[in-house]
């Protein structure tokens, strides 16, 4: 329902922000990583997420593009909430999320508050076969695979994970070319990535 907010920040807390637009304060939700990077600017945009269910309606933001993808990924895992999607923003990169699922790293997930093994197993499950399901259906469409990069092991895991972050997979290849991929790890890969991306 709603793309983005633009007003004046009015007031901060640990969970949410409220933002003035022409006199209306809209209360949003977001992670303590993405108030703390908001700052004290007057004047900010934030990504929306307009959440509703039977007892609650309420609107999440997001600094990136990337913050809300991960986070309506995580809706999209049977038994994980808003509040449990919104608390693992506050604790883990989507950068570093989208390493763990491809790598199946259950450790480095676990270490989130409130999400144990088997939260963590089946965020890893569910997230993996919905990108499976996702490259099948690109592979459809364009059977013709595209050699702009060479691929190796980095490359395709870095790959993986950017589709994971809602990256087509000719974006991502586009902005592979502009990294020097030999030199950095696969977490700085997919950093450098999201940041081409982005622009």
């Amino acid at each position: 329902m709603y793309a983005y907010i633009r007003g004046k920040l009015v007031n901060k807390s640990n969970t949410y922000v409220v933002i003035d637009v022409n006199g209306i304060g809209y209360k949003v939700f977001m992670s303590l990583k993405s108030i703390e990077e908001l700052g004290e600017t007057e004047e900010v945009k934030v990504h929306t997420h307009y959440y509703v269910r039977e007892d609650n309606i309420s609107l999440y933001g997001f600094v990136t593009n990337e913050e809300l993808r991960m986070f309506e990924l995580l809706l999209s895992v049977s038994g994980i909430g808003a509040k449990s999607a919104i608390a693992m923003l506050s604790e883990i990169t989507p950068s570093s999320f989208a390493l763990a699922v491809i790598t199946n790293d259950i450790s480095k997930l676990v270490k989130i508050p409130g999400i144990g093994n088997k939260s963590a197993a089946r965020i890893v499950l569910e997230l993996k076969d919905k990108l499976k399901t996702e490259q099948s259906l690109t592979e459809c469409k364009n059977e013709e695979v595209t050699a702009a990069i060479a691929e190796d092991n980095k490359t395709s895991e870095a790959i993986s994970a950017l589709q994971i972050l809602g990256y087509t997979r000719k974006e991502i290849e586009k902005a592979l070319e502009k990294i020097d991929i030999e030199t950095l790890t696969l977490e700085d890969v997919i950093r450098k990535a999201l940041g081409v991306l982005s622009l």
